[in-house]
C-alpha cells in the first residue's frame, strides 16, 4: 500500500484526491498540510509539513508554489517521493525541482489527466506533419473564475510539447492588443478565459488553408484530476531518484 502525505489537504483537490483514496485499497493517506483544517478529513493536519513526522512515502502537492522549498526539503531529507501538481512556478523553482530530482524521485505535471497527456502525445505527432505543411497553431483554455494564474499549466505544456516536436522553432504570444501586424508563422497563440465554475477546458487548433483540426479535452469533473494523482503516486512509491511524468505512468 502507499502511504501519502496530502499537501494542500483542505483545498478542493486535496478534498477530492481524499475522497477517491477511501474507495482505494491500494492508497492511505497518513496526513495532511494545509494552514486551514478541515475537520471532515480522516487524518492528521499540519500547518508545516516539516513538523509532520508521519512515516509516508510519496507527498502528493495539490497546493502554492510558495511552499515548493518545505516540500522539497522533506522529501530530500526522508528520501521519499514527491508529485507535484501544483502549477505557477517560477523558472528558479523549476531549477530547483530539476535539481531535487537528483537526489530522490520526483513527478511533475501541469495536468495530472491521463487524458490530457495522451493529447499531449498525439498533437506531437500532428506539429511534425502539419507545423511543415504551414498550419498556424493556437492554445485556448478556459477555467472557473478562481483560477489565479494564466495561462494555465496545462495549455503552457501543450505549447510546449508542440514547440519539442518542432525542434523549438515556435514563439509564444499571449496578447495581440499592443500590436497591429499580420501573424507570424512561427508563433503560438496561447489564450485564456476564466469564467463561472469551468473545471478546464483545452484547445490546441491547427489551422489551415480551408481546414481546422482541433484537439479538445473537457474536464467535467476534478476527479479526472484526482485519479492521475493516485495513479502517479502509486508509480513513484519507490522509485529510485529521477524525474518522471505522467507519460512514465501511462506508459508503466
Amino acid at each position: 500500500m502507499t502511504k501519502i502525505i496530502m499537501s494542500g489537504c483542505s483545498g478542493a483537490m486535496g478534498v477530492m484526491i481524499s475522497e477517491l483514496a477511501e474507495a482505494d485499497d491500494e492508497v492511505q493517506i497518513v496526513a495532511g498540510v494545509d494552514v486551514v483544517v478541515n475537520k471532515n478529513l480522516k487524518y492528521p493536519i499540519y500547518e508545516n509539513i516539516m513538523d509532520c513526522e508521519i512515516e509516508a512515502d510519496v507527498v502528493v502537492d495539490f497546493s502554492n508554489p510558495a511552499v515548493l522549498s518545505d516540500i522539497l526539503n522533506y522529501c530530500e531529507e526522508r528520501q521519499i517521493g514527491a508529485v507535484l501538481c501544483t502549477t505557477g512556478y517560477t523558472d528558479e523553482q523549476i531549477a530547483d525541482i530539476e535539481a531535487a530530482s537528483g537526489k530522490f524521485p520526483v513527478l511533475r505535471s501541469a495536468n495530472m489527466s491521463l487524458g490530457i497527456n495522451v493529447i499531449s502525445k498525439l498533437i506531437q505527432d500532428a506539429v511534425k506533419v502539419l507545423g511543415n505543411e504551414g498550419y498556424d497553431i493556437e492554445i485556448v483554455e478556459k477555467h472557473h473564475n478562481r483560477k489565479l494564474d494564466a495561462p494555465s499549466g496545462t495549455a503552457l505544456a501543450l505549447a510546449d510539447a508542440v514547440n519539442e516536436a518542432a525542434d523549438n522553432r515556435y514563439h509564444y504570444v499571449y496578447d495581440r492588443s499592443d500590436r497591429s501586424q499580420k501573424r507570424d508563422t512561427d508563433e503560438i497563440g496561447i489564450s485564456a478565459v476564466r469564467g463561472g465554475t469551468i473545471v478546464g477546458d483545452h484547445d490546441v487548433i491547427f489551422a489551415g488553408t480551408d481546414e481546422v483540426i482541433t484537439f479538445s479535452h473537457r474536464a467535467y469533473s476534478r476527479a479526472v484530476f484526482g485519479k492521475g494523482a493516485l495513479a502517479a503516486a502509486k508509480f513513484l512509491c519507490c522509485k529510485p531518484a529521477g524525474k518522471y511524468s505522467m507519460s512514465d505512468v501511462i506508459n508503466n
